[in-house]
């Protein structure tokens, strides 16, 4: 049998001098006895897919509001082809594939329901709530909320306890601040790499793009179908970083991915037939926010703070953490006449 200690061995063995190994993780916030069969990485990632955030990104908009079909991504999907993208990358680098795909499963488990447009209600609301709370988390950030949700609010308020690898990498996935692991920088390019790619899949399976849209020179450089651009990608990921202190890709590949990023907001994220549906979706998280704010007793009961200067704390948790269904229910509940209800 695979033991911990066998595992870490192994890993120890196999990986990268540059890799992280589990056996010399600065641990977590609160101690634990040891687990005989799995690495503290391994503990990690199945904590995470076990935890109520993980489940709710089922229902979480990745882009498109309300599609009709199918096939089109959600946050949890988004979710699982940055983990495979990931682990591939980590995998060809010898860098541990444990604490990447933990990272991955768990980086976007702070996401608003509606997308990026929950977002920018919520932080349009908070913005006001802040000038009475000073406490209030303006401005929110999803990769911030991660963090809140493994560190304080999952378990009923004691949070995930992961190591602090993970932790870092989740916060890390997005903004300014390099992950301190290969592993959570691997997390961070590839989460860009899977939502260029899947994100013109589903724009054009939903009538916004053509394949005849996208612009020639990225296209050229990176191909012409999405499993050309992702292998494009990823082998000068894996290249470029063999060689390198930190992980990159080439110049021409990595210009060619955000000149693709820059598309996409100009004529999909900001295109009109994306962004139909998103004022009612932005009315339904401000209102839902402003109501909570307003009637704090309405709030369930565990999810009432203690101290009402925490209210604007408590109802950001509550409200980020719907998901899109769940906020138009409420939303139907709260205003709307029961006679009128669908």
């Amino acid at each position: 049998m695979m033991t911990r200690e066998a595992y870490e061995a192994a890993e120890a063995e196999r990986l990268s001098p540059r890799a992280a190994l589990s056996s010399a993780s600065r641990g977590r916030e609160r101690s634990t006895g040891r687990d005989p069969y799995r690495t503290d990485y391994q503990r990690d990632r199945d904590r995470i897919i076990h935890c109520k955030a993980f489940r709710r990104l089922s229902h979480k908009t990745q882009v498109f509001l309300a599609p009709e079909g199918d096939h089109y991504r959600t946050r949890l999907t988004h979710t699982l082809e940055v983990s495979q993208i990931a682990r591939s990358v980590a995998r060809a680098l010898r860098l541990n594939e444990d604490l990447t795909e933990a990272i991955a499963l768990g980086h976007d488990l702070g996401h608003t329901p509606f997308g990026h447009i929950g977002e920018s209600a919520l932080n349009d609301a908070l913005k006001t709530a802040k000038r009475k709370y000073p406490s209030a988390p303006y401005p929110f950030h999803h990769n911030v909320q991660s963090l809140r949700i493994v560190e304080s609010l999952e378990y009923e308020g004691k949070g995930l306890n992961l190591t602090w690898e993970v932790r870092d990498g989740i916060r890390c996935h997005t903004g300014r601040k390099r992950a301190s692991t290969l592993e959570g920088q691997v997390v961070a390019i590839c989460d860009r790499v899977a939502y260029v790619n899947h994100d013109i899949d589903d724009a054009i399976r939903g009538g916004v793009l053509t394949a005849e849209d996208l612009p020639r020179g990225p296209v050229d450089v990176l191909g012409g179908t999405i499993n050309e651009r992702i292998s494009t990608m990823v082998t000068s990921l894996v290249e470029t970083t063999a060689v390198s202190e930190t992980v990159t890709m080439a110049d021409d590949i990595y210009k060619a991915m955000m000149d693709l990023r820059s598309f996409l907001f100009d004529n999909v994220y900001l295109s009109p037939n994306a962004k139909a549906e998103e004022p009612k979706a932005y009315n339904v998280v401000k209102t839902l926010f402003e109501h909570y704010m307003a009637e704090p007793d309405d709030l369930p009961i565990d999810d009432r703070p203690e101290d009402p200067a925490d209210l604007a704390r408590a109802v950001t948790d509550y409200v980020s953490g719907m998901t899109d269904r769940f906020a138009i229910r409420t939303y139907e509940k709260l205003m709307i006449p029961n006679r009128w209800r669908v």
